[in-house]
């Protein structure tokens, strides 16, 4: 799945379990390497959500106006 169709929790999912995978050990070095670069993506995919949350809150509540 790519991370433009993945939802904040399913993208999160994944996270964890690409960390779990990573902890573990037991992968050879590009596995390993696939495995940060997938969950650098991730993070920052997650981070975007979290993000636009915060923007949309903020707004709601009138303090997104300068």
């Amino acid at each position: 799945m790519s991370e433009q169709t993945l939802s904040y929790e399913e993208a999160r999912e994944e996270l964890i379990e690409v960390v779990r995978a990573l902890e573990a050990g037991g992968t050879g070095l590009e596995e390993s390497l696939a495995l940060w670069e997938r969950g650098e993506k991730l993070a920052a995919l997650c981070q975007e959500w979290l993000d636009g949350a915060r923007k949309r809150l903020d707004e709601a509540m009138g303090q997104g106006e300068d």
